[in-house]
C-alpha cells in the first residue's frame, strides 16, 4: 500500500501512537506523520504510507489550520492545561475587540520561544527531558509566521480562537504570550487540527474506524494527487532519462515548465507522479534534475 492517508487523532494518544496502530491494521512497517500533535490535541495527521514517505518533507512544511480555546487567568509550565498550575490572576474586564486587538501583535513573521515541555532540541537535548528535572533553560527565539490568529468568540474565561500558522508554530505560546499582554496570563485549553495545507479534517476517518487493511487501502490518497505542487509532462518515450535520474529539458516536455527554480512534479501524460524533480538554471535555460524517482 502506497498513499496519503487522512486520519482525526483523538485526544490522549500521541502521534506515534497513531501510527503505530496503522501499522498494525494496516500490517506494515513503513509508515510516517507529517507534523506531531500533543496527546491532548486533536484532529487531522497526515501520514505517509510505502513510497509516499518520500513525500513527507513536501507536507510536513504544509501550513498548518487550528481551532481551540485558551483560558484567560491562568499560566501553566507547559503553555497548556496539561501542566502544572504556577499563577493564577484575576481576569478584568474584556471584550473580544480587545482581545483581538493582542493577537494581531502576534501576526506575521514573528520570533516566538518554544516552551519548556515541548520537543525542541537544545543542545543536543529534548526541552521535555530538562523540564522534567525541573530545569528552567535559555532557549532561542525562532522565526515563525502566523498568518491569521482571530478570535471566534468569548465566554469568559475562555477565547475561541482559528490560528493559521507555519511550521513549527507552537499555538500553545501564542496563548501565554496573548495572556502575558493582557495581563492576566493564559493558557492553551483546547486544541483541534481543522486542516495541513489543502487535506482537511473534514476528509479524514476517526482512528478507530481503520479496523484492517481495506479500510486502510480505501481511504489512501494516490501519491499522483498528494502535492500541491507545479507540475511538468513529460513527452511519450521519454521516461529513461527520469528513472536514470538524469535531467530534463524543453524538448524532453510537452510544454515549457511554468517555474524557474523549485521543486516540481514529473508526470505522465496520464498523471502519473514519475518523479519529482528539482529546476535549476544552465548555460541553455531550465533544466530539471530528477531527485526522487517513483515511476519506474
Amino acid at each position: 500500500m502506497n498513499g496519503i492517508l487522512l486520519v482525526d487523532k483523538p485526544s490522549g494518544m500521541t502521534s506515534h501512537d497513531v501510527v503505530d496502530r496503522i501499522r498494525r491494521k494496516a500490517d506494515m512497517r513503513r509508515i510516517g506523520h507529517t507534523g506531531t500533535l500533543d496527546p491532548a490535541a486533536t484532529g487531522l495527521l497526515v501520514l505517509c504510507l510505502g513510497t509516499a514517505t518520500r513525500l513527507s518533507e513536501h507536507l510536513t512544511g504544509l501550513d498548518k489550520v487550528y481551532e481551540g480555546s485558551m483560558r484567560l487567568g491562568v499560566i501553566t509550565d507547559s503553555y497548556d492545561l496539561d501542566g502544572a498550575v504556577v499563577e493564577e490572576r484575576p481576569v478584568p474586564p474584556l471584550d473580544a475587540e480587545t482581545i483581538q486587538g493582542a493577537c494581531a501583535t502576534f501576526t506575521g513573521e514573528i520570533m516566538q520561544m518554544p516552551p519548556m515541555v515541548s520537543a525542541v532540541k537544545v543542545g543536543g537535548e529534548r526541552l521535555y527531558k530538562r523540564a522534567r528535572q525541573g530545569e528552567v533553560i535559555d532557549r532561542p527565539a525562532r522565526p515563525v509566521t502566523v498568518r491569521e490568529f482571530v478570535v471566534l468568540g468569548y465566554e469568559p474565561p475562555d477565547v475561541f480562537i482559528r490560528v493559521r500558522c507555519t511550521r513549527g508554530t507552537y499555538v500553545r505560546s501564542l496563548c501565554h504570550d496573548v495572556g502575558q499582554q493582557l495581563g492576566c496570563g493564559a493558557t492553551l485549553a483546547a486544541l483541534r487540527r481543522t486542516f495541513v495545507g489543502n487535506f482537511s479534517v473534514g476528509d479524514a476517518l476517526a482512528l478507530d474506524a481503520f479496523e484492517g487493511q481495506d479500510v486502510v487501502a480505501g481511504r489512501l490518497i494516490p501519491i499522483d494527487n498528494a502535492l500541491d505542487l507545479p507540475e511538468v509532462v513529460l513527452r511519450e518515450g521519454r521516461r529513461a532519462a527520469v528513472e536514470a535520474g538524469g535531467s530534463l529539458g524543453p524538448n524532453d516536455l510537452t510544454q515549457p515548465c511554468s517555474v524557474d527554480e523549485g521543486w516540481v512534479q514529473i508526470k505522465t501524460a496520464s498523471g502519473k507522479l514519475l518523479a519529482l524533480g528539482q529546476v535549476r538554471q544552465g548555460s541553455t535555460g531550465p533544466r530539471i534534475h530528477a531527485k526522487r524517482v517513483f515511476g519506474k
